[in-house]
């Protein structure tokens, strides 16, 4: 029996600063989508990630700001039992999709850049704040909060019919 493709996959490096704070905005804005969006699971992992560290203090900070906890994050590495149960896989950076070559027997319908529906007037690329200041933080938040509608619209086109 085939694994149903149900999930979202935010991927970052270490999986405690961008990844989660992806996660947590596409869930907000996939819970107030109609069936069958609000049905899809967003996890995070990371490429290069322990499992069991916290969040970023500043992430959880940035994120606060906006009304969404995130205090209860743990982080993960990407692994073929996540990437088995993956519809799309949205990375911050090409070399967060470069690792999935890495997992060739579990690729994705979609491996795409977080911010890569916005179109080519805008930046692709989510720079990593780790370690820096949570002026770097609530940034890296607004440019995901940004990519978050066309995110939506691409979910909009593409699950329904891949689930039928």
């Amino acid at each position: 029996m085939t694994t149903p493709r149900d999930t979202i996959i935010v991927l970052c490096t270490g999986n405690i600063c961008r990844s989660p704070m992806g996660e947590r905005l596409l869930q907000k804005a996939l819970a107030a989508e109609a069936t069958p969006l609000n049905k899809i699971k967003v996890i995070s992992a990371g490429v290069a990630a322990w499992h069991g560290d916290p969040a970023s203090p500043n992430a959880v900070k940035a994120l606060a700001k906006t009304g969404i906890e995130m205090e209860q994050h743990i982080s993960q590495p990407l692994s073929d039992s996540l990437l088995d149960k993956a519809f799309l896989v949205l990375g911050m950076t090409p070399s967060h999709l470069l690792a999935l070559e890495s997992f060739p027997e579990t690729q994705p319908s979609h491996v795409h850049l977080f911010r890569e529906f916005l179109g080519a007037d805008f930046e692709s690329e989510i720079p990593d704040p780790y370690g820096q200041n949570l002026e770097a933080y609530r940034a890296c938040l607004d440019s995901m909060a940004e990519a978050v509608p066309s995110i939506l619209e691409f979910l909009k086109k593409e699950y329904p019919a891949y689930i039928r």
